[in-house]
């Protein structure tokens, strides 16, 4: 069975889709028109993305990124 990582994910909403992108992963985005088919989509990019990286014998980053929300005063 391969590794497992997990890798953070951006995500954002715009006027009429949402889209990610994995800061650990340069390039490694994708979109869709709800967050869960962004979701969806981004899991598929980030395994096509190693994929990629694996046939061209490129090293797979370690996950070093994290996100949280902070809450401050407007």
């Amino acid at each position: 069975m391969d590794r497992q990582v997990e890798y953070t994910v951006i995500f954002e909403k715009g006027p009429n889709n949402w889209s990610a992108f994995v800061p650990d992963l340069p390039g490694c985005i994708s979109a869709g028109t709800t967050r869960e088919e962004t979701e969806h989509n981004v899991k598929e990019a980030i395994e096509g993305h190693l994929q990629v990286m694996r046939e061209y014998g490129d090293p797979i980053p370690e996950p070093t990124t994290d996100a949280s929300k902070v809450r401050v005063a407007a």
